[in-house]
């Protein structure tokens, strides 16, 4: 049996932008991702802290060091820049295997979204 786990977790990052004219995803600073253990084009989940918000989107990666973490497309419709948000990604496991498995979860600052 197959179940689904939190494979990574960017918990509090700040919002830097929301670019309505943009065909979509979010944009993420590619220090962020390499520590999170996410990759370009990985399906996330993202809920914002600020108003509930739940999106669904893929990953673009930013410049790295940039602290980016832009909304793009529609999703740009439910954040504000200076919103806080955490971004999940989720992997399918054999029910054994997920038992023992740990995943990468970041904190990086919530005002300059840098790791620490």
């Amino acid at each position: 049996m197959l179940v689904h786990v939190l494979k990574s977790k960017i918990h509090r990052a700040k919002v830097t932008e929301a670019n309505l004219n943009y065909i979509g995803s979010i944009t993420i600073d590619q220090d962020l991702m390499d520590a999170a253990n996410i990759i370009a084009n990985e399906k996330v989940s993202i809920v914002n802290n600020n108003n509930g918000e739940r999106i669904e989107t893929y990953v673009i990666p930013g410049e790295r060091g940039s602290g980016v973490i832009c909304l793009n497309g529609a999703a740009a419709r439910k954040v504000q820049p200076d919103d806080i948000v955490i971004i999940m990604a989720y992997t399918l496991m054999e029910f054994e295997e997920a038992k023992l498995f740990k995943p990468s979860i970041i904190y990086p600052d919530s005002a300059t979204n840098k790791l620490i």
